[in-house]
């Protein structure tokens, strides 16, 4: 008991240093104009047609798209960039406690943290929508004119298969966990890398897994072996399962008639990533050689 309050304790002396950090408040505000730029031409198709959007529709189609997705994963690399925060005050919390509780109370700050800018995403394109948008749970006929009726065809991404599977409400919680997932998987590889091989290695490593998944894509194979339909599709069932960065994207999910992987199997081959990388750190931790640079009085 002493242990469990000692973790969460030490997750809540990291956010006393948010007053006095700009990096908090530099990717949250890069956060907001991300989701401006992103969800423009929703927004846009919407004024257009003079129709209204279900609130929660701009953040299902920004966040229904791998490129969206990678792009807010990577503002995660300003937040936490420094892991696994070593400043003047840690010698003396090490010595008042193990080094696994210690880093278990970094691992719940980062993953509160990530929940938070999460949310702040949905709050902020619910927002944006807010003055001609409606809350019932059925989608919009702006939603219905971008999907069947083919309008900003491959500028908004919305998916056909989305709205004939699921509701607003529904699609977007399961929007919202795999993109929570995949944000904790990328935090996950900076904090492991970080304590193997050295802080320029996590940032390294985030962007590397960025881009694996944004070149596992079904249309940059096309683009490079002009695949017949068939090969095409079979590419797109393998970019589906080998690319991380799919398994957070909604529509690259299976819903009851392609090869592709459930939300639920995503959710679980992340939980599973996510464990074996902090099962990592926790025994990398213990032999991590802190350094520390001596401040004059």
């Amino acid at each position: 008991m002493r242990e469990i309050r000692q973790t969460f304790w030490l997750a809540g002396q990291n956010f006393s240093g948010w007053k006095r950090n700009p990096r908090i408040v530099i990717t949250f505000l890069l956060a907001f104009v991300l989701c401006l730029l992103l969800s423009e031409e929703v927004m846009t198709q919407a004024h257009r047609y003079e129709t209204a959007l279900q609130i929660l529709e701009p953040f299902i189609w920004t966040y229904g798209d791998a490129a969206s997705v990678m792009l807010s994963s990577l503002l995660l690399v300003v937040l936490f960039g420094d892991m696994p925060f070593v400043n003047q005050e840690t010698p003396y919390r090490l010595i008042r406690t193990k080094r696994n509780v210690w880093l278990a109370g970094q691992v719940i700050y980062v993953t509160v943290v990530t929940v938070l800018y999460n949310l702040f995403l949905v709050v902020v394109l619910a927002a944006f929508a807010a003055p001609f948008a409606f809350g019932g749970n059925v989608w919009s006929k702006t939603a219905a004119m971008l999907g069947y009726g083919g309008a900003a065809k491959g500028v908004v991404p919305v998916s056909v298969k989305t709205m004939e599977n699921t509701l607003p409400y529904e699609c977007a919680l399961q929007v919202f966990l795999l993109m929570l997932c995949y944000s904790l998987f990328i935090v996950s590889v900076m904090l492991c890398l970080n304590l193997v091989l050295g802080n320029a290695a996590g940032i390294i490593g985030a962007f590397a897994m960025n881009l694996y998944g944004f070149l596992m894509s079904p249309k940059i194979f096309q683009k490079l072996f002009h695949l017949t339909e068939n090969q095409l599709y079979q590419a797109n069932v393998l970019c589906g399962w080998l690319s991380p960065l799919n398994h957070a994207t909604f529509p690259m999910h299976n819903f009851g008639y392609d090869y592709l992987p459930r939300v639920e199997i995503s959710i679980g081959i992340f939980i599973m990533m996510i464990a074996v990388l902090i099962v990592v750190s926790g025994t990398k931790v213990r032999t991590y050689n802190f350094t520390f640079i001596q401040m004059d009085e």
